[in-house]
């Protein structure tokens, strides 16, 4: 097994350096120069004022949340382990976020299958800090449970879900290997939104399917209008068109 040595990768150092193999004229003293950049991809750049995009208050904080190195650091546990030596898998207790920015170093595209069950947002079970820049901080309060519950009273209620989940989602994609799939549980209550943000991130042509699974209980008369028997999977690859997992061999 790779040991992690806590050190988190510098995703904009990363950034650039593929930028640079892609057009290495962009690049000038370790800087990028837009202006070349908006020549190299001529009518391609977005110049209206008015355009298609989905945003909400803190999501550029949110973006650069993903592309802040982490402060923590990975420690064994040899003692609560069984078969250190031996084992092939791997169990780590911590904020998420901070996690996912220490696994990139060592699993940076090397990925085939993510499963994600983040919080519904259904009112109690998401709950969320007033300052997300802390991750370690607000892990520590989370588990003591002494946070807010993200209720529908909140009037940033889709906002404090998505500040929480764009920065996990593009750290996750960054995992994927080229043939790598992410899988991502939701309800009702965020699945548009979930949608609209991994088509952001992942790439609306890298989606695969919105699989529909039936609960293993089903509801009578759970709301008001409708008794609502399942949730959703949603299901993107890295790379779609190369990708070969729901070929009708592998199903």
């Amino acid at each position: 097994m790779e040991k992690l040595d806590g050190k988190s990768l510098d995703l904009t150092k990363e950034n650039i350096n593929a930028l640079k193999q892609l057009f290495p004229e962009v690049i000038t003293e370790g800087k990028v120069d837009f202006d070349k950049l908006k020549l190299v991809l001529g009518e391609e750049i977005e110049t209206n004022n008015e355009r298609y995009e989905f945003t909400w208050h803190g999501k550029a904080q949110s973006l650069k949340l993903a592309q802040t190195p982490s402060t923590g650091t990975l420690r064994p546990d040899k003692e609560s382990s069984k078969n250190w030596d031996t084992t092939e898998n791997l169990y780590i207790e911590g904020d998420n976020l901070e996690v996912l920015k220490l696994l990139q170093k060592s699993y940076f595209g090397k990925v085939k299958l993510i499963y994600i069950d983040p919080p519904y947002n259904t009112g109690n079970d998401f709950i969320y800090p007033d300052d997300f820049r802390d991750n370690i901080q607000n892990y520590k309060e989370i588990t003591k449970q002494n946070m807010k519950a993200n209720t529908e009273s909140n009037g940033r209620y889709h906002t404090d879900w998505l500040n929480m989940m764009y920065p996990r989602l593009k750290l996750a994609r960054n995992l994927l290997s080229e043939d790598g799939v992410i899988f991502i549980s939701i309800d009702d209550s965020e699945q548009e939104k979930l949608k609209m943000i991994c088509n952001e991130i992942i790439g609306e042509d890298n989606f695969l399917a919105q699989v529909i699974w039936e609960r293993a209980y089903a509801p009578v008369n759970l709301k008001k209008n409708f008794s609502v028997s399942h949730d959703y999977i949603l299901v993107y690859a890295k790379k779609a068109r190369t990708h070969e997992f729901f070929n009708g061999k592998n199903i």
